[in-house]
């Protein structure tokens, strides 16, 4: 049977059809639909985890007691992950052990565009990367039998196009591999100096072994001739691109194992060839390997390192007729930009609406739909770092005031529900053994929002919508020591009850939280409590002062008339623009 699906959609089902049988990951974009399609096969065990790093950790000793296991993050997870995984990869595995990265060039949904190609040969990891849909689920179904093999963790390297683009796929049945038998081995699993030492050779010999008997010869490589006049060593998304760019003009090697890369092979493909082109994206991964092989070639020289490529960037790149005299895609219209901006009736906006009128702070943000809180016109950010970087960065703030004698500056720091179980929690800790001057605010919304509305553990369901214990940040702060007096609790919608704990917070001395609490106005249940509400102007009575639109609302606007309008399309009631508006022109 043939199924028209997307990459993640069909990596899922290559875990399936694998006889995969753990599976955990933490949601962020381009890879959250996998876990999602995982969790429809009652025969794998499937999770969100609060973060990466407990994901590698709980697939890794999976996989070391016997089952074939499985994590997948985004791009900058896999730093969250990246301690336990560099451990692992001298441990090896018994089960097999796939730990999938989505990267994400061209940044669309991303604070920044790394390459974690790098991490295979930095970490001794085997690396397999598809270009289309049927590679994925082929692909992952062999990089089991490959890690079982060669006693190897698979680093499977995704692409944002890969990801989300859809192609048809041949499916296949599941095979029911079960669980190993598991044989204790401490000098293998317990890597203290006396066993990772030894290790480290033993996998530098598996690399070598792997290279020479099986990486010249696996179908996850393929040679194309054609006109060989140009030969093009490419792999990923950039196959794809580089087929529709020179066609039968040129030869290609795919590579799909890009580590250890099959050198014999891509030695016996330039001499082929008249000229050689390295067409990848991002970091120079293969080409700096074809050159230190002493192979001539074109490639970054010509090709973007930046952001995503596509058919045009690299046509243009190689000089490619067509490409380069045709004005392709361009339209006559100027298309006004338009910035991201949080939804109408986000619980988030009242709250950024009043921290944002304070003077004198510092606000440390973190990643989510509450990093928008730096646009204008709420404009209450300084800063974003990375997931928990809301709580240390605070902290930092804090310290560099100390440090620097400023006394007249209030610090906050500002995450989510979901981050906050991420690596928030330990950040907070960190601030009150440590002694810090600052206000921390959980900004809970009851769900994952940004990355498309997966539980955590606060929303007291699993992602097979199982119901489990609902964990209350406010008693995880309580345990931490933190007096009633300095916690505070508020609707972000009410912007007098917001006003007043904020008012509160900045007067205080010592470490305060206020946590928010109030639903995401897109979860289905709000949508339809909400069904109907909304705000309705009175444009006799408005003032044209424009103190609503400093909320931020994109159901609120001007008219020609410079009168108040309201958007009843995107309007839920929310409250926040009646509350700002002192002359009863909404209500």
């Amino acid at each position: 049977m043939k199924q028209l699906l997307t990459g993640n959609e069909a990596i899922a089902r290559g875990l399936y059809e694998a006889g995969v049988t753990v599976a955990a990951a933490y949601p962020g974009t381009p890879s959250t639909e996998i876990m999602e399609n995982v969790a429809k096969y009652p025969e794998i065990s499937s999770r969100w985890t609060p973060n990466e790093k407990v994901a590698v950790e709980v697939a890794g000793a999976a996989a070391l007691a016997g089952a074939r296991a499985f994590s997948s993050m985004k791009h900058v997870g896999l730093n969250v992950a990246a301690d336990p995984m560099m451990t692992l990869a001298y441990e090896g595995v018994n089960g097999g052990l796939v730990i999938l990265t989505a990267d994400d060039p061209g940044m669309h949904s991303s604070q920044n565009e790394q390459d974690n190609r790098n991490f295979s040969m930095f970490g001794k990891l085997m690396c397999i990367e598809p270009s289309d849909s049927q590679e994925c689920k082929d692909y992952i179904k062999l990089a089991y039998e490959l890690s079982e093999r060669y006693d190897l963790v698979v680093l499977f390297r995704m692409s944002t196009r890969v990801c989300h683009s859809k192609s048809i796929v041949e499916l296949g049945e599941r095979v029911e591999v079960g669980v190993r038998k598991y044989e204790r081995n401490v000098r293998k699993t317990i890597m203290v100096p006396a066993h990772s030492r030894p290790r480290h050779f033993e996998v530098e010999e598996i690399f070598k072994k792997m290279e020479e008997e099986y990486a010249n010869n696996t179908p996850l490589n393929t040679i194309e001739y054609n006109s060989k006049k140009i030969g093009v060593i490419t792999s990923g998304i950039s196959y794809q691109h580089s087929k529709d760019v020179f066609g039968e003009d040129a030869s290609y090697l795919h590579i799909g194992l890009l580590n250890p890369l099959p050198k014999k092979m891509i030695r016996e493909f330039a001499k082929e060839v008249d000229e050689v082109y390295v067409i990848e994206e991002n970091d120079p991964f293969i080409e700096t390997q074809v050159r230190a092989m002493g192979i001539a070639c074109k490639g970054k020289d010509v090709v973007p390192q930046c952001d995503e490529l596509n058919t045009r960037r690299i046509g243009k790149a190689f000089g490619v007729k067509k490409y380069v005299e045709e004005d392709l895609y361009q339209s006559e219209i100027n298309v006004p930009a338009r910035p991201p901006v949080l939804c109408a009736g986000c619980p988030h906006r009242g709250f950024f609406y009043e921290l944002g009128k304070l003077k004198n702070v510092m606000i440390a943000g973190d990643i989510g739909c509450y990093t928008l809180g730096m646009v204008a016109p709420l404009n209450a950010m300084d800063s974003v770092i990375c997931m928990g970087g809301g709580f240390s960065g605070a902290t930092g703030f804090d310290q560099a005031n100390k440090m620097g004698k400023r006394d007249d500056v209030k610090v906050f720091g500002c995450l989510g529900d979901s981050t906050f179980f991420h690596s928030g929690i330990t950040s907070l800790i960190d601030a009150v053994y440590n002694k810090s001057n600052a206000v921390y605010c959980i900004l809970n919304n009851s769900i994952t929002a940004m990355t498309g509305h997966q539980q955590n553990p606060g929303t007291g369901k699993t992602i097979t919508g199982e119901i489990t214990e609902a964990i209350d940040p406010i008693a995880v702060v309580k345990s931490l020591g933190i007096p009633d007096d300095h916690i505070r609790v508020v609707n972000p919608l009410d912007l007098e009850e917001t006003r007043a704990a904020l008012k509160e917070a900045y007067e205080s001395t010592g470490v305060f939280v206020i946590m928010t609490k109030s639903p995401c106005a897109l979860i289905k249940e709000v949508q339809k409590a909400n069904a109907g509400k909304h705000v309705t102007a009175h444009p006799d009575k408005c003032k044209s002062c424009k103190a609503c639109l400093k909320v931020g609302c994109p159901a609120v606007a001007l008219g020609k008339d410079g009168k108040i309008q309201i958007d009843l399309a995107q309007c839920n009631g929310c409250g926040i623009c009646k509350q700002v508006c002192k002359f009863g022109a909404l209500e």
